[in-house]
């Protein structure tokens, strides 16, 4: 026995210098549940069609599971160097790539830390995503608003990419022409756009600087940056400088009882070349003690070639503590998008698109292949009740209900559950009502 143990005792006394130099962590949350889960019927996808049939299905799912090492190390005089790669840990098998992941594809960064503040480079979760911590107390598992509704659903990735084919309105078109313009056919990044105008407003950014300051009396600010490493003079679509920046200001006071925090995005041609899709939001919360509440309100405004399409989203969640669990509730909802433009050189080429033709060669904002009857029913709201109860600081065990009623063009569903009706794309068929019963298991390592 204590041979075995020697060759440990050796390693760990090579390795004590190294250790003292810098600080090494690998650290993980594997997070499941077992759903019971229902899309209800979807509007047809032609005007005057039969609806497409609802499905039931039972699912375990892997609700950003994931795990990470973190190292760090002291520089002296106040300063330290860090760095931190987390990648996705799917949990589960599945012939949907969309369920599969990249490895770092999480929050991954190096930087260095001091009392000017946190300045770091890499792939990060947004100054504007980062503000759902101070209202996002009203969900068991990960059925709530923040990974559905609120930003008009959870999207990670790079950004849009005229030469590419994953832009927003495009409903995965290739070889088609918008406004007489050829679009490039490679998928260059995994955020496709669906059909209709908007973009999801990111939760996390890669080839990004991001800047942290310190707290001073309750008050931070973030800032990020996302290159314009896709700026292209030659291809599909040339002159494209697509960038995007992010920041946000947050005050806790009260020993953190009470939470505001407001944001401002700024995605440079995303949604058109030469124009900058914006987007602001608040958000807060306040713990009474008895109750904690939480409330968020945004507004996006994409800029179309000729007018602008809005988006308008709110949400208020709960928490009400229940000896070492707590029940929560959230209830939230996304406007239509609202405005129509003529992006489109004729009603065929607006069709080849995804994007309901209208009269004139109108578009709607919300564009589908549905017909002008429903372009613009695009918004959806979302309700989830639940009950979760803490072991200990590690493990956490829950049980729950959510739903989103989707309109007839709308396709809201929350980030990463099961495949829909189709059985491969996890994106519900438009107008697809979703609920799901659930049990949850958290633990923290």
């Amino acid at each position: 026995m204590h041979k075995k143990l020697l060759p440990l005792a050796v390693a760990g006394a090579l390795a004590a210098p190294a250790a003292a130099l810098a600080q090494v962590e690998v650290y993980g949350t594997i997070h499941m549940s077992i759903n019971q889960m229902k899309y209800g019927e979807a509007t047809p996808t032609a005007p005057g069609g039969p609806n497409i049939p609802s499905a039931s299905k039972w699912d375990v799912a892997s609700h950003a599971s994931n795990v990470g090492v973190r190292a760090r190390e002291s520089l002296g005089a106040g300063l330290s160097a860090w760095a931190q790669v987390e990648t996705n840990a799917s949990m589960e098998r599945s012939n949907n790539l969309a369920h599969t992941s990249n490895f770092a594809s999480r929050n991954s960064a190096v930087g260095m830390q001091g009392n000017f503040g946190n300045v770091f480079v890499g792939q990060w979760t947004t100054p504007w995503a980062d503000l759902d911590a101070l209202w996002g107390i009203g969900t068991v598992a990960t059925y709530g608003p923040i990974t559905s509704i609120i930003g008009r659903r959870e999207t990670t990735g790079s950004a849009p990419n005229w030469n590419c084919s994953n832009i927003s309105g495009l409903g995965g078109a290739s070889g088609a022409a918008l406004g007489g313009i050829s679009v490039g056919t490679a998928a260059c990044d995994s955020v496709e756009g669906q059909s209709g105008v908007g973009h999801a407003f990111w939760r996390r950014t890669s080839n990004s600087i991001f800047y942290q300051s310190p707290v001073f009396a309750g008050v931070q600010v973030k800032l990020s940056y996302q290159t314009n490493q896709d700026k292209a003079t030659a291809g599909a679509v040339t002159n494209a400088d697509p960038s995007m920046y992010s920041a946000a200001v947050t005050w806790a006071g009260l020993g953190g009882r009470v939470r505001v925090g407001a944001g401002f995005d700024g995605h440079k041609e995303f949604t058109s070349v030469g124009k900058t899709d914006t987007g602001m939001r608040l958000v807060g919360g306040w713990n009474f003690g008895f109750a904690d509440i939480g409330v968020a309100y945004e507004t996006m405004t994409y800029k179309t070639v000729n007018s602008d399409c809005k988006a308008t989203q709110w949400g208020i969640q709960a928490a009400v503590p229940i000896g070492q669990g707590a029940i929560r509730a959230a209830y939230s909802v996304a406007g239509d998008i609202k405005g129509d433009y003529t992006a489109f050189g004729s009603a065929a080429a607006a069709t080849a698109f995804g994007a309901a033709a209208l009269t004139g060669g109108q578009t709607n904002c919300g564009g589908s292949l549905l017909g002008a009857d429903v372009a613009g029913n695009n918004g959806a709201k979302q309700f989830n009740l639940g009950y979760d109860y803490r072991f200990s600081k590690r493990t956490t065990v829950g049980v729950g209900y959510a739903a989103i009623k989707n309109d007839e063009a709308a396709r809201f569903t929350w980030s990463g559950l099961s495949s829909a009706q189709g059985g491969q794309d996890v994106t519900p068929p438009a107008g697809a009502d979703v609920g799901i019963f659930f049990v949850s298991m958290i633990h923290r390592f």
